[in-house]
């Protein structure tokens, strides 16, 4: 009897450790089948030096947090400018696939694409909040992934960064008139408008402004906020920092992925670099916002002065900017759709931000 139940005992004992061991082979299973993913490698070039202030440095951020967020599976290399192609090329050598990804803003491609600058920048548009809005909830997302897919390429909206300044000019601006005729690094959809009155515009990749500014080949040259125009030394050729940014309320950055390389993807590894580039545009916004002030007040300790444009000289600008959007919508069907879905949903959300928001 006392065998009996010994054996009893030893057999549960025994049957006890043969499930653990079953369960931790499942266990062990099921790991691995969830780090069965293809691990993902890419290069990514850079419209922008990796320590630019925002502009730069948000692309290097998502290049760090999205290998946190995967565990290590995707890891993104970074490249400045001109590392693995030149600044101005990145999109069709994404489109092509020799490069497996860029970081920009879809402003740069203008030229290329004539609706893209509607989600870079847009003329007396949106705060950074109004336009993520309508990215998400008013038709904007799925506008910009579908002008891209014809390229190829698996457009993310990345970053975003709040209001730049102006423009920088070695002299004082009193009119219109004092405008015209100057030779000026602009860029987007905001360069069309400065053409309309008498400016003549080039769109120069950020590294080489300084020494076009400096050499005389431009006049002047709008390029950022404070906090980035400090860093690469603008006052040290022209004194007369204008805003407010009327061609920049705000600015979207991307991330541009090959669709070959998107679509080897799994779900879960597509959804980690969303929640990546969400994360990103949640920190420039915060960011963006804090560090505008100290930067202003290092200008004005280095001579620079503030000006803000006369009503007079905002209502012109805006006059010729309504003239671009009616020229561009006759050209191209993809800008007409997208400027008819911005204007739609900011005018319908107008009632709420009356009803909403202290004035």
């Amino acid at each position: 009897m006392l065998f009996s139940r010994s054996f009893i005992v030893i057999v549960s004992i025994l049957s006890l450790i043969l499930a653990s061991c079953s369960n931790n082979d499942s266990s062990s299973k099921s790991s691995g089948e969830g780090n069965s993913e293809k691990k993902v490698r890419w290069k990514m070039a850079s419209t922008f030096a990796g320590n630019l202030t925002q502009l730069g440095s948000s692309g290097v951020r998502f290049s760090e947090q999205i290998e946190l967020i995967s565990g290590g599976n995707i890891k993104v290399k970074f490249f400045d400018p001109g590392a693995l192609v030149p600044a101005l090329e990145i999109f069709d050598a994404v489109s092509s696939g020799s490069i497996d990804a860029g970081w920009s803003t879809p402003g740069y491609w203008a030229g290329k694409v004539p609706a893209l600058p509607l989600f870079a920048a847009v003329p007396f548009g949106p705060s950074a909040q109004e336009y993520i809005s309508w990215i998400y909830y008013g038709g904007g997302k799925e506008l910009f992934e579908e002008i891209y897919a014809k390229h190829n390429i698996k457009g993310i909206i990345c970053g975003v960064v709040p209001p730049e300044a102006s423009g920088w000019f070695r002299k004082e601006i009193k009119s219109v008139e004092d405008l015209k005729g100057m030779k000026m690094r602009f860029f987007g959809l905001g360069a069309k408008v400065m053409e309309k009155i008498g400016v003549s515009t080039q769109l120069i990749a950020g590294g080489d402004i300084f020494p076009a500014l400096e050499l005389g080949t431009i006049d002047a040259t709008e390029f950022s906020m404070p906090a980035v125009d400090l860093d690469l030394g603008f006052y040290q050729v022209a004194k007369h920092y204008y805003f407010p940014g009327w061609h920049q309320q705000s600015t979207l950055f991307e991330l541009m992925v090959n669709m070959d390389k998107w679509n080897k993807l799994s779900d879960t590894q597509k959804a980690q670099i969303e929640s990546a580039c969400g994360d990103n545009i949640r920190n420039g916004m915060a960011e963006g916002e804090a560090i505008q002030v100290e930067a202003l007040k290092a200008l004005e300790s280095k001579g620079v002065k503030i000006h803000q444009w006369s009503q007079e000289i905002l209502n012109t600008l805006e006059k010729a900017w309504l003239e671009v959007v009616e020229e561009e919508s006759a050209r191209d069907e993809d800008f007409k759709r997208s400027w008819e879905s911005l204007s739609t949903f900011r005018k319908n959300i107008e009632t709420w931000k009356t009803l909403g928001y202290l004035k």
